[in-house]
Parts: structure tokens; C-alpha cells; sequence
């Protein structure tokens, strides 16, 4: 970019006053004009001074002689004298002055602002290689469980994380360097300004301003979930014998059926439907939902299962609180006690929010795997056949929690289909 003119210096305005000066009034041009030897005069001035001169005129600066009393209007001379004159009074002064005064001002105030934004920069880069550091720590001990079966599976996902972190501190980065340069823009105008406020003979030429983009968001939930996520149940696949522990042995708890779910004998497989099974009420089953809950309760530690749910065309799944209502109908969400992934119509697949938020799948996933951090407060879901993570609740329940089922109610004639929990056995 090239550099901004400066403002001339006053040495130069008042030599540009002198040449406008007529030579017979010493004031400034009156409606200047030019004799054929080039010499300027106001008008009136040389009307006065070949006053009753009679035959030949002569120029009061360097006496050539002329045969008539001949000038012309110099139009552009005219034009330079009244912006002399204009920049020389109180008035243009004043304005130029307030002009300066409120672009200096506004600077300065994106200065700050861009000072502000830098601070936070750093201070993000910092959380960010805080975090990082904490993930690399939460890696290691996970993959020291497995010893040296898994070393390269933890090379490999810590390498992966560095790389993340670079992305992320490389984002900031830019936005770092971008913000510094804008400063340097700034500077570089404020000082004009300030030279500028000497002379106050016309407001300079400032450099554009670069834009700063908004900052660039660092999310850590969505930076540290993979990494607090449970990596011995994601590399299980390929040794499985050594995971430990295993995931939960889970059984259907039969007295919290609601009526239409029939439960298989070995508690491992639920399905809905049409005949209502024979029960006793209880305060324990559900009255009016589909739902079932899972004999075994958490209330502390990290805990894995995963469901079979097939070609289903609707299911809900997940955790439930203790205290949730049974025998009302309450909508599946954190705020009443549930947190829940959906899947509606055979392909719309939701996170139980409030609202609802729709995922994305690339396939839809045979198995699901529930991932339950208590002392975190985490829920975790993921697609089990590939270990993808599918939603996280970063804010997940206090105290005890059940794993939580409902098949749904089949629609359109459609064959239902039963929930299965797997057990060890059946990862094979």
C-alpha cells in the first residue's frame, strides 16, 4: 500500500500565500488577472494603477511595457486564493479542528477495542494449550490401562490431538497477527492526525483501516469430547479381551415396563406389543409411555452399554433420574430428568434438548453405545459398529440415573422391533 501523502509543511503554506499576494495592495488576489508577462495583480489594483496613463502601460513588477491596457481573469488563480483565504479563517479552523479531534478519538477507541481483542486472544490460546495439555493427560492414562498392546493406538490419538490443537491455535493465531497488523494501521493513521493537527491546513489522507474478523470461537466441549471420551471402549473392537472394565452386564427391569413392552425371559430384549401384558402397579412402572428402565442404577464412575436397536423405525434410549415421573406424560428432556437420543420415521435421528436438535448421520447405526461419566456429569452417545461419536451432553444428570428404553409405539401396520442389550459375550 502506498504511503499516505504528508501534510505540507508550514514553510510551504506560507510561500503559497506570498505567491497569491498582489504586489500593489500586499493582500491576497482580489479577482485576480494576468498581464501577457505572466504577472498577476487584483483587478482593481491595476485599474488604479494605469489610471489616467495615456498611450503605452507598463507592469508595476518588471516594467515591460504593453501598447494597451490588457488582462485576462485568472480563473484557477482565483479559485487557489479562496481556498487560502477559506483555510485561514476561525471558522474552517474550528471545523478542522473538531474533524481531527473526533477521527483521533475514534481511533484510539478501535485501538482499544483491538487491544481488548488481543488480550482475549491470548488468554484463549492459553485455555486452549491448558486443555490441551489436560486431554493429553486424560489420554495417557487411558491408553495406559492397555500397556503395550495399545501403544500405537495412543500415538496415533495423540498425535491426532496435537494436530487439533495446532488447528485451533493456528486459527487464533491469525486472527492474532490480522488484529496486530490492524493496530499498526492504526498507529500509522493516529500519528497523521497528530502531525496533521499542526498545520490544520486540510484533513490527510489516512490508510484504510484492515478488517478484523470476529474472533474465532474455541468450543471446548466440542474440542475435548473424543478425548474425554471412553478410548478403551473405542479401540475395544481389536482387543476386546483386554478392556477392562467390560461394559455394564444391563437386564431389562421388568417392573418398570410399561404394559404393552414384553420382556424376554433372560431380561435382555424388549418389544412392544399389541396385547397388554398381565402386571401389578407399582410406582416404579410406567403408566403412560413405552418405556422400560434397566435393573441396574449409577450414581458414580464411568459406565459403557450398548443397544441393539436394528431396523427400527423409532426408538428413544439413554439415561433417566431416579425421580422422574412415571405416571405422567412429560417430555423426554434434561430439564424433566431425561437424556435421551431419538430416532423418528426410520432415518430422522435427534439429541433430546430443548428443543430437539437434528443430527446428521452419515449410515444409520445398527448399535448404539451409551456412554455415562457421573463424576462428570457426561453423556455420551456413538455409533457402535464404527465408535463415532453421534451427541454429547456436556451437562449431564446429578445423582442416581438408570439407563432408560422405550421402543416406541409401532405405526402404519409396521412389525416391531425388540431392544436388545448386549452383553460381553456377544462384542465377539
Amino acid at each position: 500500500m502506498a504511503a499516505a501523502p504528508a501534510a505540507p509543511p508550514p514553510s510551504s503554506k506560507l510561500s503559497l500565500r506570498e505567491d497569491l499576494t498582489c504586489a500593489i495592495c500586499c493582500d491576497l488576489f482580489q479577482e485576480p488577472v494576468m498581464l501577457s508577462c505572466m504577472h498577476h495583480f487584483c483587478k482593481a489594483c491595476i485599474s488604479r494603477y494605469w489610471r489616467g496613463t495615456l498611450g503605452p502601460v507598463t507592469c508595476p513588477q518588471c516594467r515591460k511595457e504593453f501598447r494597451s491596457k490588457q488582462f485576462q481573469t485568472n480563473y484557477l488563480v482565483a479559485a487557489m486564493v479562496d481556498k487560502v483565504r477559506s483555510s485561514s479563517s476561525d471558522t474552517y479552523i474550528r471545523n478542522l479542528e473538531k474533524k481531527l479531534s473526533v477521527a483521533l478519538q475514534s481511533h484510539n477507541s478501535r485501538k482499544e477495542d483491538l487491544l481488548c481483542t488481543i488480550r482475549k486472544d491470548k488468554d484463549k490460546m492459553d485455555t486452549i494449550k491448558r486443555v490441551g495439555a489436560d486431554l493429553q493427560g486424560c489420554v495417557k492414562s487411558e491408553f495406559r490401562a492397555l500397556h503395550q498392546i495399545l501403544q500405537e493406538e495412543e500415538n496415533h490419538m495423540l498425535d491426532q490431538l496435537k494436530r487439533e490443537e495446532a488447528e485451533e491455535l493456528e486459527k487464533v493465531q491469525r486472527h492474532l497477527e490480522a488484529a496486530e497488523l490492524a493496530i499498526r494501521e492504526l498507529e500509522n493513521n493516529v500519528k497523521l492526525l497528530q502531525e496533521s493537527n499542526i498545520t490544520l491546513t486540510e484533513f490527510p489522507q489516512l490508510r484504510p483501516c484492515v478488517e478484523v474478523n470476529v474472533a474465532p470461537d474455541f468450543d471446548i466441549s466440542a474440542f475435548s469430547s473424543k478425548y474425554l471420551a471412553p478410548l478403551q471402549y473405542i479401540t475395544w473392537r481389536r482387543m476386546f479381551k483386554a478392556l477392562k472394565p467390560g461394559p455394564a452386564a444391563l437386564t431389562f427391569d421388568v417392573e418398570t415396563a410399561h404394559p404393552s413392552i414384553h420382556v424376554s425371559r433372560d431380561k435382555t430384549e424388549a418389544v412392544e406389543c399389541d396385547v397388554m401384558t398381565p402386571h401389578t402397579s407399582n410406582s416404579k412402572r410406567f403408566v403412560q409411555c413405552v418405556n422400560i428402565l434397566a435393573a441396574q442404577a449409577f450414581q458414580s464412575g464411568r459406565h459403557y452399554w450398548e443397544v441393539e436397536v436394528g431396523s427400527s423405525q423409532k426408538w428413544d434410549l439413554g439415561v433417566a433420574s431416579e425421580t422422574v415421573d412415571k405416571h405422567a406424560r412429560i417430555k423426554l428432556s434434561p430439564e424433566n430428568g431425561y437424556w435421551t437420543l431419538r430416532l423418528r420415521n426410520g432415518s430422522e435421528y435427534w439429541a433430546g434438548t430443548q428443543p430437539w436438535t437434528r443430527l446428521q448421520l452419515g449410515s444409520p447405526p445398527q448399535r448404539i453405545g451409551v456412554y455415562l461419566d457421573c463424576d462428570e456429569r457426561k453423556v455420551a452417545f456413538y455409533n457402535a459398529d464404527d465408535m463415532n461419536l453421534l451427541w454429547l451432553f456436556s451437562k449431564g444428570p446429578r445423582g442416581k440415573v438408570f439407563p432408560f428404553f422405550s421402543p416406541c409405539i409401532s405405526e402404519n401396520g409396521q412389525k416391531p422391533h425388540a431392544m436388545k442389550l448386549l452383553h460381553g459375550a456377544l462384542y465377539d
